[in-house]
């Protein structure tokens, strides 16, 4: 019963960071005009991808505003929210899984 939670979990998490790799490469494409984003199909591609991780990468863009100075454009928010996906989200989820059905 566990071991299946886990698994999903775990293949959530996992489509999260390669999405959210998938992000930033589109959006570094876009900025080195390689992709064109009023293409039809690259703008669906492209606000499917904005519509799951905006939501994420928002509140970690103002937090990163308020306490550095401007670096210039470059945003972090989603090495943040990489690292977060990694290394605190899916270990304290897989515990709290194993808590509840312990």
């Amino acid at each position: 019963m566990i071991y299946p939670l886990f698994q999903l979990i775990d293949t959530i998490i996992n489509l999260y960071i390669w999405t959210l790799l998938a992000y930033v490469i589109s959006s570094w494409l876009i900025a080195f005009r390689i992709i064109n984003p009023y293409q039809v199909l690259v703008r669906h591609i492209l606000q499917a991808l904005d519509a799951i991780h905006r939501p994420i990468l928002l509140p970690i863009q103002r937090l990163q505003y308020r306490l550095m100075p401007n670096m210039g454009g470059l945003d972090l928010s989603p090495i943040v929210a990489f690292l977060a996906a990694q290394y605190l989200i899916g270990p304290v989820l897989k515990h709290a899984v194993l808590a509840i059905f312990a």
